[in-house]
């Protein structure tokens, strides 16, 4: 009698607790994928847009979202023929002169070098017995000729050698970012941005994501360290008054759901594609993920809404990839992720009903004990 009661306790209980299993659903670290868009369960005011190789081709057409879209940067080319004196520069003169009755130099004397001038805001220098002349604009060798040019009505076998500091204006600034900020005068006319960031001690390990930023004339242009690292053509040579600046990519995207870690993602290149942040993210979790459901979150301006077609039609529109189908995976791996997106990697539906089975038969295993 005891042992029928027994039976009949454990069977009450394992009944309440399946009652209670099939009535909640059990954890789950994401949603399932039509929780995000099932039918009649997605907002009117959202896009819901299935990738492919075709669809993937059409957005890439679609306006940039987070930023303006892609880096900019200028094209390579070489520096001038030869160094130009420049505003602010110091200009070196040594004079010399055979001539006995040298109004320039002393009796004994066959040379003489003249203190360093600044080249002033109007272009010039002084010259003694000559006055004011016009040098910047001028290679070294052009101030050269003119300046014994102008010397020989007073001293007809003078010869003149010159010599340039370079200021402001011929050296750029290498602001934060490395370990030794500094002012570096260019030296050579053909100083590339990479010799002068190794100049400056090299990029800091304290900046993560590198992304060096170069100051022009009121223009900004940018690149991530690690394509002007790869491509020899990116390597530009620097200009006199360039501004340099090392600092971190701050864009990113967001990860949740079912991928192996859940966490804000910075870019480390300048293009990642939905597979490439998957694989970024560990790729998808084997006991929980459903690859029938990857969704890429993204929200657009108010001035991007293209009613004809040729851009999103809302300004919220979920992107969705069935990773089970070949024409979705090429999709995938075209499509670009753009700052602020978020990746969502849906829970499987079948995974939650087969952890209960397995929970149920543990219980009837556990009664057939009793």
């Amino acid at each position: 009698m005891v042992q029928v009661m027994q039976s009949r306790a454990v069977t009450f209980v394992l009944l309440a607790t399946l009652f209670i299993v099939s009535a909640c659903s059990l954890p789950r670290g994401g949603p399932i994928a039509s929780e995000v868009v099932g039918e009649n369960r997605t907002p009117d005011d959202i896009q819901v847009t299935a990738v492919d190789r075709i669809s993937a081709k059409n957005i890439e057409e679609w306006p940039g979202t987070g930023w303006h879209g892609h880096y900019h940067w200028f094209a390579r080319s070489p520096g001038p023929k030869s160094r130009i004196i420049q505003t602010g520069d110091l200009v070196t003169l040594t004079v010399w002169d055979n001539q006995d009755n040298s109004l320039l130099l002393g009796p004994a004397e066959r040379s003489t070098p003249l203190r360093p001038v600044e080249v002033t805001e109007a272009g010039t220098i002084f010259v003694p017995y000559v006055d004011d002349i016009m040098v910047a604009g001028l290679t070294p060798y052009q101030a050269r000729e003119k300046i014994q040019g102008q010397l020989s009505p007073i001293a007809p076998s003078a010869q003149v050698q010159i010599g340039v500091t370079p200021g402001p204006q011929n050296s750029v600034d290498v602001v934060t970012g490395v370990v030794a900020p500094q002012r570096l005068p260019l030296t050579d006319r053909n100083v590339s941005i990479l010799s002068v960031l190794a100049q400056s001690g090299g990029v800091s390990d304290q900046v993560e994501n590198p992304l060096v930023r170069l100051q022009r004339q009121g223009k900004s242009y940018e690149i991530p360290l690690d394509s002007l690292l790869k491509d020899p053509t990116k390597n530009v040579i620097v200009r006199g008054g360039d501004q340099i600046i090392v600092e971190e990519d701050e864009r990113y995207f967001i990860a949740v759901g079912a991928t192996r870690s859940e966490r804000q993602v910075f870019f480390n290149q300048e293009d990642i594609t939905a597979m490439e942040a998957v694989t970024m993210l560990g790729g998808l979790n084997d006991d929980r993920a459903n690859p029938q459901g990857l969704f890429v979150l993204r929200q657009y301006d108010a001035e991007d809404i293209r009613p004809d077609n040729s851009g999103p039609n809302h300004e919220h529109v979920v992107f969705s990839f069935d990773l089970t189908r070949a024409d979705s995976l090429f999709g995938a791996n075209t499509f670009q992720i753009q700052p602020g997106d978020i990746v969502v990697a849906s829970e499987s539906a079948i995974r939650p009903a087969q952890a209960v089975i397995a929970l149920v038969g543990s219980l009837f295993a556990i009664a057939s004990v009793f």
